[in-house]
Order: C-alpha cells, then sequence, then structure tokens
C-alpha cells in the first residue's frame, strides 16, 4: 500500500502498486492531461512505471526543465522511424540528446544530404499527428540480440553484447516501430510537438573510432513550442553572422591551417588585438599587486607525476624524449597548465608569512592535446595562453582574497563589455585527491569566502578540479549565449604534494593555501568570444586599427600623410588609405574591414588643416581641425582602466 508524497507535502495512499498515470489522473484531469513523466525520488522515469512502495513523485510537465531532455530524446526516436520509412535498408544507431537539440547517426551507403530534411521533417510531422505511444518492455539479452539481427540491425546487435551482464535491456515501441533504449519517454510521440528542425549533416565514425565505418549523423532542435524554436533559429542565425571564424578571415586577423592543427596563425592586425587585450590585463595586474613570472615550456614528467597532473592530464600532455648525456631517454612534456611550475617559484627559498598573500601571474603559454574533431576556431585550439596566476596564502586569507579577485574580475568584464555574470559551484568530483578532510574544509572555505564576498552561486555538483573545489564565472554574450571563463579554485592538495611551506608568525613550518584564478581562462578563445560579442565592431580602445585617414583626392594625400603621423605620434592606432579610388567605393571596404572611424581628407580639409571624422558604419560625421580631431581621438581611445576618474581600480 504505497504512501505518495508530493511536492507540497501532501500524502496519498493507494491499494497497490500504482503508476504515474493513475496518480495524476487522482489528483484531476489538468495535471492528467500535463504530466509528461514523473520524477520518483529524484529519479526521472515514464509515467508508466509501477510505483510498488512509499515514495516522494513530482510530475513533468512541458514547463518544466527536464521536459526539453525528453522532448530532444522523443524527437531523435521520431526521427529514426522517419528515416527508415523513408529510406529501407538504413540502420539505426544511437541517437542521444545533447544541448539545444538531438542527433542521430546512421548506417547507409548513400549519406544524407540537407536536401532530404523536407521529406524527413513531414514524415516526421506524421509520426506525431499519430500520437502512438511510447511502450516499455524488458527483455532477455537472447532475446534482444535475436530481434535485432532479424531486423538486420547489426549495429543495435553490437550494442547490446557489449552491454554488462547484469544490465537490464529494455526496449521501447512507437506503433510498429522499436527501439533499443533505456528511457526515459514522455506518453506518445504527439507529447513531441511541432517545434523542431533538421539543422544539418555530419560524417561520424561508430564509436568515435576512426579504425570503424563511417556514418551519417543528422542533427536537430526541438523546443517546448513554436515561439522557442523560431527564437533559438534567429539566435542562430546571428551566431553565424558573428562566427568569430568568417570576421577573423574578413578582417585579416587570424587563420589556421592543416601543418599546426589547432595553432593558430597571427596576423598584424590580429597580434594588434592580442596585445592590446594583454597590455590591458597586465595593467590590471600590476594594479591589483599580482607579481608576473615566466616558468618553462618544457618540464620533466617527474614533476607532473609529483603533481598528481600525470594521472590525470597525461592523454592530453605533448611530450618529448630527449638523449640526455646524463639520463638515457629523459621524458619531458609541454606544460598543459602553469601551476606546478608556480610551486617551484614559491619554494625557491624560504618564505614568510609576512609575505602572504602572494600573488603570481604568468601569461603562460600551454599546451593540451584536443581531438581533432572538438577544435574550433580560436575558441578551442591545442596551443594557448592563459592570463593565469596562483595566489598563495593562509586559510584565514581566503575570503578575503576571493572578495579581492571577485572585484577585480567584474570590473575586467565591464571593461570588456559585459556587465553581468552567473557564478556555479563545483564542489568535489568522484576522482579527486586529498583527504575528504581536506575537501570538506577547502569547500566549506569557499563558501563562507562567497558569503563574506556577497557571491550569489547556483550548485554544479562534481565537477571541481580534482585538487579542490571551484567557482565558474559564466558571461551572458549579446545574444544570449552563455560562456564559461573565469575560475577560481581552492587547492589545498598541491602544496602539499610538492612540499611547499612558509614559517608562521609562531616560527612553525605551515602549508600555503593555493588559490588557482583566472579571468579570462585563455586569451585566444577569449578573443573568439569579444569577436562574437562585438560582432568584429569593438570599441575603440581595443580595435587593432582604431582611424583610417581616407583621401578623395591625389592633392589631399601629402596633408593625410601628415594627420596619420600626428596620429600616430599620439598613439592612436592608423592607417592610410590613399588609393586612387572613389570614397564612394574606400567607405563599404572600412565599413567591412570593422573600422571604428573613417577620417576623410579631401582638397578643402588639406587646405584648411582639418579632418571629416565618421563613425563607422554610422553616417553622420563632424569636421575639426587636426589638432582638435587629434585630441578627440585619443580621449575616446583611452583604454578603461586608464579612465582613472570614471572607472577606479577596484580593491578588496
Amino acid at each position: 500500500m504505497p504512501a505518495i508524497t508530493l511536492p507540497d507535502g501532501s500524502v496519498r495512499a493507494f491499494d497497490g502498486p500504482v503508476t504515474g498515470t493513475t496518480v495524476a489522473a487522482a489528483i484531476g484531469p489538468g495535471l492528467a492531461k500535463a504530466a509528461l513523466a514523473m520524477a520518483v525520488d529524484g529519479k526521472v522515469v515514464d509515467l508508466a512505471t509501477p510505483i510498488e512502495q512509499d515514495a516522494t513523485l513530482r510530475f513533468i510537465t512541458r514547463r518544466d526543465p527536464e521536459a526539453l531532455e525528453l522532448i530532444r530524446h522523443d524527437t531523435a526516436h521520431v526521427l529514426a522511424e522517419a528515416v527508415q520509412e523513408l529510406f529501407p535498408g538504413t540502420q539505426v544507431t544511437i541517437g542521444p540528446a545533447i544541448e539545444n537539440g538531438f542527433y542521430y547517426d546512421f548506417a547507409r551507403n548513400e549519406p544524407f544530404k540537407p536536401e532530404d530534411f523536407a521529406a524527413i521533417e513531414a514524415k516526421m510531422r506524421e509520426i506525431v499527428a499519430r500520437n502512438a505511444p511510447f511502450e516499455r518492455r524488458v527483455v532477455s539479452r537472447e532475446e534482444a540480440t535475436a530481434l535485432f539481427r532479424a531486423k538486420g540491425e547489426a549495429y543495435k546487435v553490437e550494442l547490446i553484447e557489449g552491454l554488462p551482464a547484469d544490465q537490464e535491456i529494455s526496449l521501447y515501441s512507437q506503433g510498429d516501430w522499436l527501439d533499443l533504449c533505456r528511457g526515459p519517454h514522455m506518453r506518445g510521440t504527439g507529447d513531441v510537438g511541432t517545434a523542431f528542425k533538421l539543422t544539418k549533416v555530419a560524417g561520424a565514425y561508430w564509436r568515435g573510432d576512426h579504425r570503424n565505418a563511417m556514418l551519417s549523423r543528422i542533427y536537430g532542435t526541438a523546443w517546448r513550442d513554436q515561439k522557442e524554436l523560431d527564437a533559438y533559429l534567429t539566435q542562430v542565425e546571428e551566431a553565424e553572422k558573428r562566427d568569430h571564424r568568417r570576421i577573423g578571415r574578413e578582417m585579416g586577423l587570424f587563420h589556421l591551417q592543416e601543418e599546426a592543427v589547432g595553432s593558430i596563425f597571427w596576423h598584424p592586425k590580429g597580434w594588434r588585438l592580442y596585445t592590446v587585450l594583454q597590455d590591458y590585463m597586465r595593467r590590471r595586474l600590476e594594479a591589483a599587486e599580482y607579481q608576473e613570472v615566466r616558468t618553462p615550456q618544457l618540464v620533466d614528467r617527474k614533476l607532473w607525476e609529483a603533481s598528481g597532473h600525470w594521472d590525470k592530464y597525461r592523454e592530453h600532455m605533448f611530450l618529448a624524449t630527449v638523449d640526455d648525456e646524463s639520463e638515457k631517454d629523459r621524458l619531458l612534456a609541454l606544460k598543459p597548465m602553469n601551476c606546478p611550475c608556480h610551486v617551484q617559484i614559491f619554494n625557491h627559498g624560504l618564505r614568510s608569512y609576512r609575505e602572504l598573500p602572494l600573488r603570481m601571474a604568468e601569461f603562460g603559454a600551454c599546451h593540451r592535446y584536443e581531438p581533432s574533431g572538438a577544435l574550433h576556431g580560436i575558441m578551442r585550439v591545442r596551443a594557448f595562453t592563459q592570463d593565469d596566476a596562483h595566489i598563495f596564502c593562509t586559510e584565514d586569507q581566503v575570503a578575503a582574497e576571493t572578495a579581492r579577485f571577485v572585484d577585480l574580475l567584474a570590473s575586467v568584464y565591464r571593461d570588456l563589455g559585459f556587465d553581468s555574470f552567473r557564478v556555479k559551484f563545483s564542489d568535489r568530483p568522484a576522482q579527486r585527491a586529498g583527504s575528504e578532510e581536506s575537501w570538506d574544509k577547502a569547500e566549506a572555505g569557499l563558501k563562507e569566502a562567497c558569503r563574506l564576498a556577497g557571491v550569489e552561486y547556483e550548485l554544479n555538483p562534481g565537477e571541481g578540479a580534482f585538487y579542490g573545489p571551484k567557482l565558474e564565472f559564466v558571461l551572458r554574450d549579446a545574444i544570449g549565449r552563455d560562456w564559461q571563463c573565469g575560475t577560481l579554485q581552492v587547492d589545498y592538495v598541491l602544496p602539499d604534494r610538492l612540499d611547499a611551506e612558509y614559517v608562521a608568525e609562531d616560527s612553525s613550518r605551515k602549508r600555503p593555501v593555493m588559490l588557482h584564478r583566472a579571468i579570462l581562462g585563455s586569451f585566444e578563445r577569449f578573443l573568439g568570444i569579444l569577436i562574437e560579442q562585438h560582432a568584429g565592431r569593438f570599441p575603440l580602445w581595443l580595435a587593432p586599427v582604431q582611424v583610417v585617414i581616407a583621401t578623395i583626392v591625389d592633392d589631399a594625400v601629402p596633408f593625410a600623410e601628415q594627420a596619420a603621423e600626428a596620429l600616430r605620434k599620439a598613439g592612436i592606432r592608423v592607417a592610410l588609405d590613399a588609393r586612387n579610388e572613389k570614397i564612394n567605393r574606400k567607405v563599404p571596404d572600412h565599413i567591412e574591414q570593422r573600422v571604428p572611424v573613417l577620417a576623410v581628407v579631401g582638397r578643402r580639409e588639406a587646405e584648411e588643416g582639418s579632418l571629416v571624422l565618421r563613425r563607422l558604419p554610422g553616417r553622420e560625421q563632424e569636421t575639426l581641425p587636426l589638432a582638435d580631431a587629434v585630441a578627440r581621438l585619443v580621449a575616446e581611445a583611452m583604454p578603461p582602466d586608464l579612465r582613472v576618474a570614471e572607472n577606479p581600480v577596484s580593491a578588496a
């Protein structure tokens, strides 16, 4: 006689085992109509799942967060049925829900093409309209294998044979079509709705192994209703316009090529953008009392073994074997992170508590092996530079240093065009180093630091670093996408493993607490985010070329050269366009290049010693004497951290 406890605390008792469908109907017809699935003791299951003992129960409707994953999972099944109806002989493999949508991998001699989408989507709508119920049944391994072998589904047979011996095997049918699936599912195909769209096709190796067969993958997106779908498609369209790879190519900022996979060839304008950002960050760090250091690229494996990174990151390290006279076949690794090297600097000499907190920063070049399929422009690369820093402090200083860091991070983000951010608190992962006592202390200390700093956070269970809990700072860009950039990690483990210590006030030796922190994350990824945030139209202080002086007539060239030199001496990044082209041809070129200011010089301006300033892509313009124009542009191009009166550097 199970007692069902509902979210409002009320309890419903039933005479025997009961399904979610029965409980919803007992509560009321509105809930019976709206419920798609249920969470029993926190686990999401089908409404038809029997509840045989006392349990807490929460129904999932279309508005609940879990609904989207259910909708996308079910849409993948509808896609697979549609494909097999339209293209007999196609084998199905796997089709999970993913962020913003779903995909399904198919085995077929001829890959799918986008031109196939219209017919597939039409068939999917037919299947949704049938509203065939999703029905689950558990079968033996032998029955499942025989069933799929008879259907010619070799990939499903391989999946079944690879399942653990003690794993329950379940099948879901929707009418006459069925699939191997753990579930859960909604009530029927009608619950999918029609707010879905197929988006692209791609090749995918079976089980991600290049030695296996190439499959044809169809991606799609699915949402609760048409309004959500339209909003997402608009965001995708805007994201394509802002794609940093396209803008980088159009502006001549960088390129990538096969001879250096995952590494960036920065062109002059792109490197200027990079160094402007780096110079800004260096000034902010100096003002916040960080000490900049530089550590080696190649480090003996012994250090990585001592730090614990060898076991955790070995597969992501680039290795170099050298034939050393003193030690044959010495194994070195290109550093994937800076932290163990910073501890070596801390350990060089005896440290006193009077030196703490010691804030050690490095624009550290790092290398990590990423599979080629995971690389994405300059946002996911193998060679990158972290805006990395480590704060060595006492336990009593953790809260103050956290508050100080959050103030600095918030100020930097504002300067770069991001007015707000979210914070996630990631606690201990399943695989971790250090004692439970050290983890308890680190997590409690970081939570207390957040409280004292006024930082509100959402929990991100199990996602901490292997050596300590962390805060993750998530930015939202101009079109509503989230980017996890900054981090702060509290580490009791690494100082202990690498024997870091300081002399305390009572002359005893103690371990420092190590705060790992980054604001941008990596320069490369953050520059990709900035390019897309501003669609390449950077604020004047960041723009790689701030002003272009464009001549209208050849007679104006000498004065244009004089004006360019005056701006250059004043610190403005300026280019001269003296091409023998009409101004109506030059303006579109510089709009496409995302130049913030166009200074036009004709015969009259040359005679009067003036510039016509036009802020692109707008049409409004003003004429100023050269000296006034230089002063105006210098003031406008001042980096925000140097506008002391308007935006002082915050320090806790």
